[in-house]
């Protein structure tokens, strides 16, 4: 794993408390909401609200001349930000907190779903991997999730990547919690529905990290119509191309597939093999950009979805899938 992400200045008092809320109804949510917030300001935690904007406005009107002390960035709930970017923004403010002198963070999501099945997979995998991430750091985090709102087939995301539910106002253990390791395995399992037919590109024992770059970039100009978009998804799979020649072994692989709204892209090698599904959520050395380490984390930045995939017996399949669609790259549209 790349570490938890640490505060620079340390901690107060015990580790992460994650817990979701299931609720029937916009009203429910903001009651729920502004009671979680209002019990943090009352112990003299650092409140934060991240949530959809016509939401975040209901609650803070709830709450009244108290509003102003709540923080709102609904960045910590994905929106406008991929994952790296939103753990970034939770230690950043974490920070604030400590040294302004409160005791803990805490934080208000609602997780924003929309009606893309890969944006639910993401989603899900930020609520997992935060588990991990998060677990040493004094931060209090409840996710209030709207039956009303959220797809049916994503409300199971509350049950199993929250390790507390709140139950009658009270937060309880929750029986049906899935620990980050088990939750990130069985999302990156799921292939996209492209991936059924024929690769537009694929080469077997590619001789040089040149070639396959070339090839990549070749493939990429073809089926990517924005050139930023292009850029970026360039950059980032030739960090991974790079991580399969420099840490794995011969032979290297490759295949992408496009279908004029997705595009999906495997590199494979045939080294030891690599099991960590949490990495690429930080730089894996930390702040020092310098020191290298960024693939899997400047790839999770720069495509929507990031797959770890170990083979049974050695080697490592990374598989990036991504939207293409006219809004500004590193967007993530619910």
């Amino acid at each position: 794993m790349d570490g938890p992400v640490a505060p620079a200045s340390g901690g107060a008092g015990q580790g992460l408390r994650h817990s979701a809320a299931l609720v029937q109804s916009p009203g429910e949510f903001v009651e729920v909401a502004a009671a979680f917030l209002e019990e943090g300001l009352r112990a003299g935690d650092l409140p934060v609200l991240a949530a959809a904007p016509e939401s975040a406005d209901a609650v803070r009107r709830a709450l009244g001349g108290r509003a102003g002390t709540v923080e709102v960035d609904p960045r910590v709930c994905l929106l406008g930000v991929r994952a790296p970017d939103a753990v970034a923004v939770i230690r950043q403010v974490l920070d604030r907190a400590l040294a302004g002198g409160s005791g803990r963070l805490r934080i208000l999501a609602e997780p924003v779903f929309g009606a893309d099945p890969r944006r639910w997979r993401e989603v899900r995998r930020y609520e997992a991997v935060s588990n991990a991430l998060v677990a040493p750091l004094p931060v209090t985090a409840m996710c209030v999730y709207d039956r009303s709102r959220v797809p049916a087939d994503a409300l199971d995301t509350a049950r199993v990547t929250h390790p507390e539910l709140l139950v009658g106002g009270r937060p309880v253990a929750n029986p049906g919690y899935t620990s980050p390791d088990a939750c990130l395995r069985e999302i990156a399992v799921v292939r996209e529905p492209v991936e059924a037919g024929e690769p537009v590109y694929a080469v077997d024992d590619v001789p040089t990290l040149p070639a396959l770059r070339h090839g990549l970039r070749t493939v990429l100009t073809a089926v990517v119509p924005d050139p930023d978009q292009h850029a970026d998804l360039h950059l980032a799979v030739s960090e991974v191309a790079a991580n399969a020649f420099r840490h794995g072994r011969p032979p290297v692989s490759a295949r992408v597939w496009a279908d004029g709204t997705t595009v999906v892209c495997t590199v494979t090698d045939s080294g030891p093999g690599y099991d960590d599904p949490c990495a690429g959520f930080v730089p894996a050395h930390g702040d020092d950009l310098a020191a290298g380490g960024m693939g899997l984390w400047l790839a999770r930045k720069l495509w929507d979805s990031v797959d770890l995939l170990p083979g049974s017996t050695g080697g490592l399949t990374v598989r990036l899938a991504t939207t293409l669609s006219p809004s500004a790259p590193g967007r993530v549209v619910a």
